[in-house]
């Protein structure tokens, strides 16, 4: 094994930053539009960052321009760690948020795509500072990785392996031959989509500022709102939540079907086994939990503000499919407190925390495929058990998947639930009840945001210790690069030069 090529690492780490600097300049303009007095602040933390950026690269511009595996996931996992740092700049040059360790937890809550928050009164914040904490949703959303894979070609440098890395799960279908151009047409895809959300939410009545800002915050399934109440907010405007709903699923979808549908290979996406499953889940998640509320939830007394308007029947229905779509693409956005809604759905909902969107898209979890794909196995174990010389395959949209890939996703899953364990133990250890400990480990790794107990929907992270709140920002990480990318430089084989 090589030695490994530090220079290209702190290079790409410069290269990062620059990105960072370049949207906090761009949340200065939101701030000097809006004259909300910090415009000052975040353009010097915009420019601090820049800095650092160029410093770095100007520091190692002599790099031997070869990115091997374990640069790869070196560039990752300290890339949102570099983005995490440097994004705290705004929060603590506004004092919006003073303390060090609540800056850091919001922050990679953000570029997590999480979005748990400390925030007790966000609407007293800045719109420049409001506007950040959303940006840092839509960058890590599709991840600030990929964004750097579409301009590595002008420093000669092939992004292959930071591809895998970010997106080590099933399901890696590419475009384009090109890497780069598959970054590029993702970001396409991402940037129309959030266009057209903050077009229609404006349509619908909302202004376009919060508009923009949901629209930032749902396609990158992240949660952050610009209202103290979430998406309750605009309980009285349904119109609104509708639409919401609708990106919602988008965003949780595998972003190549979207391709597919915008090129009109609508059997492509009609034949795709993961996306049929994902739906009809979601059916009847939706079903079943507005059957539950309509006949033994007292729905008004849960949805935070404003009474419902359009009767029980759609009300129910509404918060039902919203919420179902809010925790399995792991956006957490919050109509209502679901944990009031019987002991029953709050089970439920627990266990949704679990499902995760699909491959290939923006949302967090263990992933619809991965699940899939176990059960499939697992099903096909009674075959092998009566037929044990036969050789049977897990097949996936028409396709024999290799032993390889079926063990990886047994381990991945077996680590993701062993992780969940001590993650809740860890917070109990700390003074947490246990439905508060398991709801933050669960919310936290798989990047819900709103979880259970103390942790609630209508309640925040404050409430953790500082140990706590360093804790669950690296559950947020482990989640976000999907266990692997993380803990493997953890080994002290992954270190050694050979």
């Amino acid at each position: 094994m090589k030695r490994l090529n530090y220079k290209i690492i702190f290079h790409l780490m410069g290269l990062l930053l620059l990105c960072n600097g370049g949207f906090m300049l761009v949340a200065a303009i939101i701030s000097r539009i809006y004259k909300d007095g910090v415009t000052l602040e975040i353009t010097l933390a915009g420019l601090a960052t820049l800095f650092a950026g160029i410093l770095l690269m100007f520091t190692t511009r002599d790099h031997k321009k070869e990115i091997k595996k374990r640069e790869g996931y070196i560039v990752v996992t300290f890339g949102w760690i570099f983005m995490s740092l440097s994004g705290t700049f705004p929060y603590i040059f506004t004092d919006a948020i003073p303390g060090f360790t609540e800056a850091f937890f919001e922050t990679i809550s953000g570029y997590t795509t999480t979005g748990a928050s400390i925030l007790s009164d966000i609407e007293s914040l800045p719109k420049g500072v409001l506007f950040w904490r959303s940006m840092t949703h839509w960058i890590g959303g599709m991840g600030i990785i990929v964004l750097a894979i579409a301009i590595l070609p002008l420093l000669g440098i092939g992004g292959m392996q930071l591809f895998a890395a970010e997106a080590p799960g099933p399901g890696g279908d590419k475009l384009h031959p090109r890497i780069t151009d598959t970054a590029k047409r993702l970001w396409l895809i991402y940037v129309g989509y959030t266009a057209a959300e903050t077009i229609l939410l404006q349509v619908a009545g909302m202004d376009f500022f919060d508009a923009i800002n949901h629209a930032l915050s749902t396609l990158s399934t992240g949660g952050f709102s610009t209202k103290n109440t979430s998406v309750a907010h605009w309980n009285d405007n349904p119109a609104i939540q509708y639409i919401i709903m609708i990106f919602m699923f988008l965003a949780g979808t595998n972003f190549v079907l979207s391709y597919f549908a915008f090129k009109g290979k609508v059997q492509k996406i009609i034949k795709d086994q993961e996306f049929k499953f994902y739906f009809f889940f979601i059916a009847i998640g939706t079903l079943v939990a507005s059957l539950v509320i309509y006949f033994n939830a007292d729905i008004s007394a849960s949805t935070v503000t404003h009474p419902l308007v359009n009767g029980e029947g759609e009300g129910a229905f509404r918060h039902a499919l919203f919420q179902i779509l809010a925790v399995v693409t792991t956006t957490g956005f919050v109509t209502a407190d679901y944990t009031a809604w019987t002991p029953f759905l709050t089970v439920f909902f627990f266990g949704l925390m679990f499902l995760g969107g699909s491959a290939g898209s923006t949302a967090g979890g263990v992933k619809v495929v991965r699940h899939m794909l176990m059960i499939k196995n697992g099903l096909l174990e009674f075959k092998r058990t009566l037929h044990p010389n036969a050789i049977i395959p897990v097949r996936y949209n028409g396709k024999s998947v290799s032993q390889e890939i079926v063990y990886n996703i047994l381990g991945f899953f077996i680590l993701y639930m062993l992780l969940f364990i001590i993650g809740a133990l860890v917070l109990g250890v700390m003074g947490l009840d246990f439905e508060t400990a398991i709801g933050g480990a669960a919310s936290s790794l798989g990047n819900v945001g709103p979880a259970f107990g103390q942790l609630g929907p209508v309640d925040n992270y404050s409430v953790l210790p500082s140990a706590g709140k360093w804790w669950c920002a690296f559950l947020m990480l482990l989640g976000r690069l999907e266990l692997f990318t993380v803990l493997i430089l953890l080994t002290p084989i992954f270190w050694r030069n050979r």
